[in-house]
């Protein structure tokens, strides 16, 4: 348990309430997976726009949770805003990919969903 993510903030933010922890981790699992694939789409595609909305959203859910690659996933945001065509992001991409759906196989787990 919180191998991947930690509680911390989200138990702050719920003030303890176990119920509304676990609508944050549903919520984390249905918003985050479609978001990670949205960014990886826009990346192989080049989609510089795209890239950027898609990890911008990300970030305070990723930050929420402490998946500690939030820095990684600011990297893949500027990539997007500042439309760097000379910069390959495929391997921070990577970092923030793998980080999400490890947390993602552990959150499901952790709270039965």
């Amino acid at each position: 348990m919180e191998q991947h993510y930690k509680l911390f903030r989200v138990r702050e933010l719920a003030d303890n309430d176990e119920d509304f922890i676990k609508t944050l981790a549903e919520t984390f699992i249905e918003e985050v997976s479609v978001d990670a694939d949205r960014l990886k789409k826009a990346v192989a595609e080049k989609d510089f726009h795209e890239a950027y909305q898609a990890a911008h959203k990300m970030k305070p859910t990723v930050d929420l949770f402490e998946l500690g690659v939030l820095d990684t996933l600011i990297e893949v945001q500027d990539w997007g805003k500042f439309t760097k065509t000379d910069m390959d992001i495929t391997a921070q991409l990577d970092i923030v990919i793998t980080a999400v759906n490890k947390a993602l196989v552990e959150i499901k787990s952790d709270f039965n969903l």
